[in-house]
């Protein structure tokens, strides 16, 4: 999921240890299925996505073409979340944790290769503050080219 803000930041035990200006918030969940493949194409079209405003007020502009854009990804498995039955949801979906920790690093890696990328801690308990930018919410999935 790709949030425009106008600022965000991650905090683990009451400590801001990850903050953006201007950029993107990602929610990123990983599944067993995902490739290296979709981790490329997620990076590339989120770091060329047009959805900030030119100087005509048009969505023509990707992250890396606004001043000091950056990006702050969160790793979250619940986006995997099925409801199907019971109110209780299920997560059955999710990547195992050691292949979604090294997929959601990668990811981050080829990310900070293309812009500055800020990143939540895997597995912890994070909270995260926004303040959208819009609001500009996408969702990306990989599966639908």
């Amino acid at each position: 999921m790709i949030q425009r803000v106008k600022r965000a930041s991650c905090s683990v035990n009451q400590t801001i240890i990850s903050e953006i200006q201007q950029g993107l918030l990602l929610l990123v969940g990983v599944e067993d299925a995902d490739t290296v493949e979709d981790m490329a194409y997620a990076v590339r079209k989120i770091v060329n996505m047009r959805i900030f405003s030119d100087e005509q007020d048009k969505l023509n502009l990707s992250v890396k073409a606004i001043p000091d854009g950056a990006i702050l990804s969160i790793s979250q498995f619940t986006l995997f979340a099925e409801t199907k039955k019971g109110n209780r949801p299920s997560f059955s979906g999710a990547g195992k944790p050691n292949f979604a920790q090294a997929m959601y690093e990668q990811f981050n890696a080829s990310l900070s290769a293309e812009i500055p990328t800020k990143a939540g801690v895997f597995g912890a308990d994070m909270q995260i503050t926004l303040e959208n930018d819009g609001p500009v919410t996408i969702i990306l999935d990989t599966k639908k080219r």
